[in-house]
């Protein structure tokens, strides 16, 4: 191989992995590599038993804050490749990284729009530990699971209303109609109120454009990050004049943490797209799921 014709060279299976965003670690344990993982920054943020027994056992060091990456560190450790999130190569510890001849790849798996081409990038990390028939059987199973509950929830006889967000700053920001979070609004079979809006990511909005569309809304998604209704109007006496505050139907995923604080449903709902939908089908539909124990979307307190 003429290493000149490549940006990088990396042995494979690797046996030293540093990554660094938490949607990384479902896909390490999912292919069973968990244990390869040898570094991430802000290890407080990892939610999942399994890895944190690793962090516990000092077998994960903490690397510090992703922009600021402990570079000297990582350096020392000498890992056989670093995943980076970020397309644009850009970052300057990247770059560092890559001058002391470290492997940094980049994953971009939060650029995707769409559930299932989310929990796909499993297939990314496949390669690296000759794990691709592994991450194809993973993959397949989330694929049909996600199928299975979305054909599940068209027959529901209603679509409830869905507002979403919340202030912060004083503008609103709602999911965008071509977001991650509208399709999975959309294939749970609700009526998502901002379904028409072009954006992929949040739109900032005043309140009383909110109100006017949302104030009747049935259900109400992800309020900023507060986890009690008393809390949650602490923040704005506005939001006690929703009907979804009246009647308690707020839903928050801020519930759901690991043992250090780190909120679950950043680390597993990309990763596991059929379990975010069957949460949402058991709010907004629950005679179709009544069995169904949330993972992500719990009842404000």
């Amino acid at each position: 191989l003429n290493k000149d014709e490549y940006d990088a060279i990396v042995s494979v299976p690797v046996e030293r992995i540093i990554v660094t965003s938490t949607t990384h670690i479902p896909a390490l344990e999912a292919l069973n590599v968990e244990h390869k993982l040898i570094g991430f920054p802000n290890t407080n943020f990892i939610s999942s038993p399994k890895t944190r027994k690793n962090i516990d056992a000092k077998k994960v060091q903490e690397l510090g804050a992703n922009e600021s990456l402990n570079t000297e560190m990582v350096i020392a450790m000498n890992p056989d490749v670093v995943i980076g999130f970020g397309i644009d190569g850009n970052n300057k510890t990247y770059n560092t990284l890559q001058r002391s001849n470290i492997n940094v790849v980049y994953n971009g798996d939060w650029m995707e729009e769409s559930p299932l081409g989310k929990a796909e990038w499993i297939k990314f990390f496949a390669p690296f530990f000759n794990a691709e028939a592994k991450a194809d059987e993973v993959f397949n199973e989330i694929d049909a699971s996600y199928n299975q509950t979305m054909e599940l929830a068209q027959e529901a006889k209603h679509s409830p209303t869905v507002l979403t967000g919340g202030l912060f700053n004083d503008v609103w920001h709602v999911a965008g109609g071509k977001s991650w979070m509208a399709q999975f609004l959309k294939d749970a079979n609700a009526n998502y109120l901002w379904a028409e809006n072009q954006e992929t990511g949040g739109v900032g909005l005043g309140l009383e454009t909110v109100f006017a569309k949302g104030g009747k809304a049935d259900f109400w998604i992800s309020p900023s990050n507060s986890s009690t209704y008393a809390e949650l109007k602490s923040k704005s006496e506005h939001y006690a004049q929703f009907d979804a505050f009246k009647n308690k139907k707020i839903y928050t995923n801020t519930l759901s943490k690991g043992e250090t604080g780190g909120l679950l449903f950043f680390e597993l709902a990309p990763n596991r797209p059929d379990l975010v939908l069957q949460d949402l089908i058991h709010i907004f539909h629950p005679d179709l799921l009544p069995e169904h124990k949330p993972v992500f979307f719990k009842p404000l307190q």
